[in-house]
């Protein structure tokens, strides 16, 4: 055999096992979460994204092949309130009907000692991406990973909360996402 040939067999194989192994995990939508928490007046606002997606392929001894990409759908924002939940959704805030989706797709995974590693990769809300690098924690029980963090971000930046609500003296500027993904191997 070519080497040439043999090595395309070679990255053949790998990423046919690779997809393989996601293709027996899945994303229990039942008990993850993803929510957002802002201040309001110096009082902390949480809020639940309802609607989202994630695909992740993750294997804690091969972190660097790994991948992670996750879809929210900003109109399903709820902050407990359906005329807050249609002031969010508005042009001024997540502006849903022109942006539908935020999404974080990761470029690196790299181990940060014991069960935490740091996951580097593009966030995109509003039209407007930055590169972020998020920890994570990973945890494993049975056929149960589950993958948790929290990353604060600068709302300003994304331009959410225009107009009247960019003054961050009543909204602050800082907004604390956290995530909770259960992932099951089927």
């Amino acid at each position: 055999m070519k080497p040439r040939f043999r090595q395309l067999i070679l990255v053949a194989t790998a990423t046919t096992s690779l997809f393989l192994g996601v293709a027996h995990a899945q994303v229990d939508a039942s008990k993850s979460k993803v929510t957002a928490t802002s201040k309001q007046m110096n009082v902390a606002v949480d809020g639940t994204f309802r609607k989202f997606t994630a695909q992740l392929i993750f294997d804690p001894s091969r972190p660097a092949a790994g991948s992670a990409q996750l879809t929210i759908d900003t109109a399903s924002y709820d902050l407990g309130d359906e005329s807050y939940n249609q002031q969010v959704r508005g042009k001024d805030w997540f502006d849903a009907a022109q942006f539908p989706n935020a999404t974080f797709v990761s470029s690196a995974i790299a181990p940060a000692g014991g069960d935490q590693f740091k996951v580097s990769g593009k966030l995109t809300i509003k039209g407007k991406s930055e590169n972020v690098t998020l920890p994570v924690t990973v945890a494993q029980q049975g056929a149960t990973q589950t993958f948790d963090g929290a990353l604060p971000i600068k709302r300003s930046q994304f331009d959410i909360g225009t107009g009247e609500w960019k003054d961050t003296s009543v909204v602050a500027d800082e907004v604390m996402i956290r995530f909770h993904i259960v992932e099951v191997k089927k």
